[in-house]
């Protein structure tokens, strides 16, 4: 099969990205001829490693580029005779919509970031694939037909991202609590901060790791620094590679308001980290609800508080959730994801072509 994945960019700054690398990538190993369109970015020599052709396309919303890359887009699909269309983002399902009517191809769209106004227009798509349960109930209350919409859970285990990664964990100061994520309103790292104030009270030689990066770094060190526990809280900043400090640490905590189905959590149950992640959208599924991970309520940093401390009291049940996290962790693998995809693909073929294609 002749597939092509568009997406706005392929920088390393954005969940949806690795995820459309990650199953781009599984999709070659698959043996299918794979090509990413896009403006282009960070993960552009790894794809071309994997043998995937990276095309150019312009999502600047302004009639004159979305003219262009609607030109582009069908040139491509004629020239390389694309089988299927998988648009990552919204502007990108935009730009595909009319031409794949026009040339008679499936469109699948995946909504990743579910929580935009914006995801709506993902229901263009032939098939529309929801990253997590919730997001696909989500989109069924937005009108998108149940016969299109198809759920396929988030998972990045064994993806080509983590060839040549090193396994040498960081050394942190134990017992170690680690978040890694955007640095945005979205991800509660506030609600991190206040919970680990009440924690180190009573736990004092607890240490806080923040890894990654965001536009609110600034006010976000600012508002750490006022904090009694500032001495035992770390911005590590932005890093090709977080893994090692997951096989570092000693507890993973994701404090999301919002997330459909965050891919981090795939990575930090391989790392075997005891895990405490937010009830909230794709999170509860991803931690096999509540039984892979702790869950607390989301905007609650009494209630993480409380999880946190209880976790710290002692090692063993730390270590109890470091095992727990390995909980039919097969079902995070990127394999099953690229398959769940390709057999949403198949669904949208014309039933002729499907068996040409098969044979």
């Amino acid at each position: 099969m002749r597939i092509l994945h568009i997406l706005n960019h392929t920088r390393r700054l954005n969940g949806h990205v690795h995820a459309a690398v990650d199953l781009a990538c599984a999709q070659v190993r698959l043996g299918h001829q794979v090509y990413v369109a896009s403006e282009g970015g960070d993960f552009d020599a790894l794809l071309q490693a994997n043998g995937i052709q990276t095309l150019l396309i312009s999502h600047k919303r302004k009639a004159p580029s979305l003219i262009k890359a609607l030109l582009a887009l069908s040139s491509y699909i004629k020239k390389f005779n694309i089988d299927i269309v998988h648009a990552h983002m919204m502007t990108s399902a935009v730009i595909a919509f009319p031409i794949c009517k026009l040339r008679r191809i499936p469109l699948i769209t995946t909504v990743h970031n579910e929580f935009e106004k914006s995801a709506t227009l993902m229901g263009l798509g032939t098939r529309v694939i929801a990253v997590s349960d919730v997001v696909g109930a989500s989109m069924r209350r937005r009108g998108v037909a149940p016969s299109k919409l198809k759920v396929v859970l988030n998972g990045t285990i064994g993806s080509s991202r983590a060839e040549g990664r090193s396994e040498e964990p960081k050394v942190l100061r134990s017992p170690s609590i680690l978040f890694v994520g955007g640095l945005h309103p979205r991800k509660g790292v506030p609600d991190l901060f206040n919970a680990f104030e009440t924690v180190h009270r009573s736990f004092s030689s607890a240490h806080l790791y923040i890894v990654g990066d965001g536009p609110f770094r600034e006010e976000y060190k600012k508002a750490a620094a006022t904090l009694q526990s500032a001495s035992a809280i770390t911005f590590v900043g932005s890093t090709r590679d977080p893994y090692p400090y997951m096989l570092g640490a000693d507890i993973f905590v994701l404090p999301s308001h919002a997330d459909p189905a965050p891919l981090v959590l795939s990575e930090a149950r391989e790392a075997g980290c005891a895990i405490v992640g937010s009830s909230v959208d794709g999170i509860p599924q991803l931690l096999e609800h509540g039984e892979a991970g702790l869950l607390v309520p989301p905007n609650d940093p009494d209630a993480l508080a409380e999880t946190l401390s209880h976790l710290l009291e002692s090692p063993d049940r730390i270590a109890d959730w470091r095992r727990k996290s390995q909980l039919r962790i097969e079902r995070l693998m990127i394999e099953r994801v690229a398959k769940e995809t390709l057999e949403v693909y198949h669904s949208a073929i014309p039933r002729a072509k499907a068996v040409a294609l098969a044979t």
